[in-house]
Parts: structure tokens; C-alpha cells; sequence
């Protein structure tokens, strides 16, 4: 094929990339079949990012990797391709940063276990203050779903608690409410760069008053495949702040970010970035025996929001007593205690705006306090997106992991599968019906025979949006330690041209 008809195509490829469809025109001028952007096919390469578990000398943090099995003829490889495939995660080097730094110990532990099919995870554990951030990445048929669970259990001192996070993608945005410059409260902003060039890292403060006076936070560096941890108080003057909204951006390159929270009291657990603003979100998976939620929520646009707040129960939707409605001032940051808000029944909160017409875009993320006096435990709940077609989450335990799932719109149907043991036992497949503005929360599902820990995929399967998130629970010396996380759809798949005509017709 010449050169000139090389360049037809690839112009045609990306006009249909941007337009789902093309014509492509031969060289006579008679006008082939269509392209269409059709095909579902999964996709090559995925990225993660996990960040630095715990200073801690008696952190005891685990890592489980997990790809789930793509069915169907887009989830298929050739045998090469599937025998070359790999998920591996690497130790992040780590780099200075502004402000205080937590202390770093010599010694690298070992990363997790590479996995090498779908199916079953991989675990690893990496303990004491030594672990490093990992770096890594998926490809093949191992990349479609590919995620990585870190759990860290610290038993005692200044950030004991349950700390679960699924290590994050590389973005360029991220969005964190809920952090805090308190008093009682050591936040800690984990930027991590995957690529083999240095990223730039802006960070923005947001308190009830609007932007917090702040200092080096523009043009932060964060080297190739490191690691920088930002403590929050350390970037601004103003006075200690309880409800902060925390925005990172990327001039150049791109990070994994996520929040670490320690609070002397309640102990410690990870802000994960809450979705994307929307006019209207939802914070899935409210533990029925919550003893405090605190909503705080942020307009990043140039209108004020209005929002309706609802709480999506079992049997339906209905308004807290303590707040029904919210507004929240344009570049500021609102807050609002629900207190008694479960009631003794799971639910996740909605909140849309208060006015179908005026949809301002917020940002949103819960703190859930469960247990009472010195034995509390923390954990958040960002706003998260609906699964579009498949999510998972990995480090799921006998008996002490809970799946909830919220349609808040229409009915839908989704299908749950249990995968195998890390160390043994048969997957099990359950179909769920999840009834329009109602909250489904149950036992997750077990593998048969299970023996070690298992991942959870859930899979719309038809109706209306479903939200969803896993409780992991792992009480200990009567401290109900527990850790919630979001579970987000997994992009497994791109729409890609499908060709109707063979191209050789224009070759000469």
C-alpha cells in the first residue's frame, strides 16, 4: 500500500474516532462504505498507582491484585498475546516534598506478586514504615479490570485504624472534600508519578470562607516513578481548618493522588477523589450502625447550589430530619452534620439540586464515624460515579465484607461474581435486582471452598444507574475498625471503527 493511501486512512480513522462514523472516499471519487464506532474491544494497557500504606513501624499492609475474566468475543485474545501478558507492580522511589515529610526507614520491602491470568487474585504483604508507593501496570488480556487492593491494619498509636484504598489511576484532576487542617487531624495529600518524566502538581485549598491563603503549592515537582506526600497544613497560614476541599491539577505529566487521614481520636483511613461535579451524586454504602456523618460538599463552578438531600434506604428515599437541604456558596466549602441518620438501617446519600432546572455542578464526600467514646473508627465515602458495564474490588474476607448497591433512578439488574480464592476455591455468580430509589446491602457473596481472599465484580446488566460500594470490617480490642471503598467502573472496554469494506481496494 503507497504512502498517499496510508495517510487517506489514518485521516479517516481519526475523523471517525471523533465522529463515530466516516466515508471514506477512493481515489476516483466514488464513495466506499461507511466506518462506524461500534465495537466494543478491550483495552491494551491499564495503570495504577498505590501510595505510601503507613509511617508506622507496626503497619501490617497487604496487597491483593486482581484482573477479572472478560467474556465474549471482546474480552478475547490470541494465545501469544495472553501467554505475554502481565500485571505488575513496582516500588515508587521517594522524593522530597514541601513541608513536613514523614520519616522514610531504610529497606524495601517486596512488591506484590505479579498475576499472570485472570481469575484469581495475588496477594502480598509489605509491613512496617518501610513500604514504599508502588508504581505498575497491566497489559493484555490482563489489563481489561485490572485492580489492586491496599489494606493496612495499625494496631496502635497516633494513625491506628483500618486504612483500605484501591490504588488509583493517573489523572490530572482530583477533587478531595472532607480533608482537614484541624487541630486533631493530620492530613496528607499522596502524589505519585508513573511516568519516566517528572510531573508538576498544583494544589488548591477551599475552606468555609473560600481559598485558603496558601504557599508553595503551585508547581510542586514530583520526580519520574516517586512518590511525594504533601502535609496539608503546611501549605497555608490561615487559621486550622475542620471542612477543606482539597483540588490537585497537573501542569505537566500526570499523578495518582489520594488523600491519608489520621485524626487522634477517631483514628485513620484514605479519602479517595470523589467523581466528577455533577448536578446530582451519590455517596453509596452508609454502615446501618454509623454514630456520626458529616456531608461536605463544594461548587467548583460560578453559581451557588442549591441541593435536596435525601437518604436512599432500603424502602425507599426519604429526608433527614437534621438536613434536608443544602446550599452551598460558589468556591466554598459547605458542611452539615446528620446525626441519627441511619437509624439502624443501611442506606447511601443523594443529593440532586434542590431545583430540576438549575443542576449546579458539586463535588461531595462523607465522614462515618462508627462506635463510641475511645473506641471509634473513621472512614469516607466519596461521591462515586454509576458502573457503567463492570467494577471490582479486590480483598474481600469471609463474613466481614459488605457489597451495597443503590439505584437511585430506575430499576436495575446486576450480576455479582465471587471470584476465586487466592489460595483456593470455585467462583459463585449471584444476579441481584436492585429496585428504583432503593438501597440493596448484603453479605458478599462467598467462592465455594474459599481459602485466602477473593475479589468482587459486580455487572449491570440492564435498567437504570447503580452505585456501589464494600465495607470491609476487621474489628479489633473492641474498636469496630472498618474501611469503605467505592467501586468504579472499570473502563475496560473502547469503542473503536468497525470497517465495512475490505481497504485493499485502494491500493494500486
Amino acid at each position: 500500500m503507497k504512502r498517499t493511501t496510508l495517510s487517506l486512512i489514518a485521516v479517516v480513522t481519526t475523523l471517525a474516532a471523533v465522529t463515530g462514523v466516516a466515508a471514506l472516499t477512493a481515489p476516483d471519487g466514488t464513495v466506499t462504505e461507511t466506518l462506524e464506532a461500534s465495537v466494543p474491544l478491550p483495552v491494551e494497557r491499564s495503570s495504577l498507582l498505590c501510595p505510601v500504606p503507613s509511617t508506622s513501624e507496626v503497619a501490617e499492609t497487604t496487597y491483593t491484585s486482581y484482573t477479572p475474566v472478560s467474556k465474549g468475543t471482546a474480552g478475547e485474545r490470541a494465545p501469544s498475546q495472553a501467554q505475554s501478558a502481565k500485571a505488575e507492580l513496582r516500588p515508587a522511589a521517594a522524593a522530597g516534598t514541601p513541608g513536613e515529610t514523614p520519616a522514610k526507614k531504610p529497606g524495601q520491602p517486596k512488591a506484590p506478586a505479579t498475576v499472570t491470568k485472570p481469575g484469581t487474585p495475588v496477594t502480598a504483604e509489605a509491613n512496617g514504615a518501610a513500604a514504599p508507593a508502588l508504581t505498575g501496570a497491566a497489559n493484555g488480556t490482563l489489563a481489561p479490570g485490572w485492580t489492586v487492593q491496599q489494606t493496612t491494619v495499625v494496631p496502635a498509636g497516633g494513625s491506628r485504624g483500618l486504612l483500605g484504598v484501591s490504588c488509583t489511576a493517573p489523572d490530572t484532576d482530583f477533587w478531595f472534600p472532607a480533608a482537614s487542617t484541624g487541630k486533631q487531624r493530620q492530613d496528607y495529600v499522596h502524589l505519585t508519578n508513573p511516568d519516566d518524566t517528572a510531573a508538576v502538581a498544583d494544589i488548591e485549598l477551599y475552606g468555609p470562607e473560600g481559598p485558603l491563603t496558601s504557599q508553595i503549592t503551585e508547581g510542586i515537582p514530583v520526580p519520574a516513578h516517586s512518590s511525594v506526600p504533601v502535609l496539608l497544613s503546611t501549605l497555608t497560614t490561615d487559621p486550622a481548618t475542620q471542612d477543606l476541599t482539597v483540588h490537585v491539577t497537573t501542569r505537566s505529566g500526570r499523578v495518582g493522588a489520594v488523600v491519608g487521614s489520621a485524626d487522634e481520636k477517631l483514628g485513620s483511613d484514605w479519602l479517595p477523589a470523589s467523581a466528577d461535579p455533577a448536578g446530582t451524586v451519590v455517596l453509596p454504602g452508609i454502615p446501618a450502625d454509623a454514630t456520626s456523618v458529616r456531608l461536605v460538599a463544594y461548587a467548583p463552578g460560578d453559581d451557588d447550589a442549591d441541593l435536596k438531600v435525601q437518604l436512599v434506604t432500603p424502602t425507599g428515599a426519604i429526608v433527614p430530619a437534621s438536613a434536608g437541604a443544602l446550599h452551598v456558596k460558589s468556591g466554598m466549602t459547605a458542611a452539615v452534620d446528620l446525626p441519627d441518620l441511619t437509624r439502624g438501617e443501611p442506606g447511601s446519600l443523594l443529593l440532586s439540586p434542590s431545583d430540576p432546572k438549575k443542576a449546579t455542578p458539586v463535588v461531595a464526600a462523607l465522614r462515618v464515624v462508627r462506635g463510641k467514646g475511645e473506641n471509634q473508627e473513621v472512614a469516607f465515602i466519596p461521591a462515586t460515579g454509576a458502573i457503567d458495564a463492570r467494577a471490582t474490588v479486590a480483598d474481600n474476607r469471609s463474613k466481614v465484607s459488605t457489597l451495597t448497591l443503590t439505584a437511585p433512578g430506575a430499576t436495575a439488574q446486576v450480576r455479582i461474581t465471587a471470584s476465586a480464592g487466592s489460595k483456593g476455591g470455585t467462583p459463585v455468580t449471584r444476579n441481584v435486582t436492585v429496585k428504583a430509589g432503593t438501597t440493596t446491602s448484603l453479605a458478599a457473596p462467598l467462592p465455594e471452598g474459599l481459602k485466602g481472599s477473593y475479589a468482587l465484580t459486580v455487572e449491570r446488566l440492564s435498567g437504570g444507574p447503580v452505585h456501589a460500594s464494600r465495607m470491609l470490617e476487621l474489628p479489633q480490642d473492641g474498636i469496630p475498625m472498618f474501611t469503605v471503598q467505592p467501586l468504579t467502573d472499570d473502563r475496560g472496554t473502547v469503542e473503536v471503527p468497525e470497517a465495512r469494506q475490505d481497504l485493499s481496494v485502494l491500493d494500486d
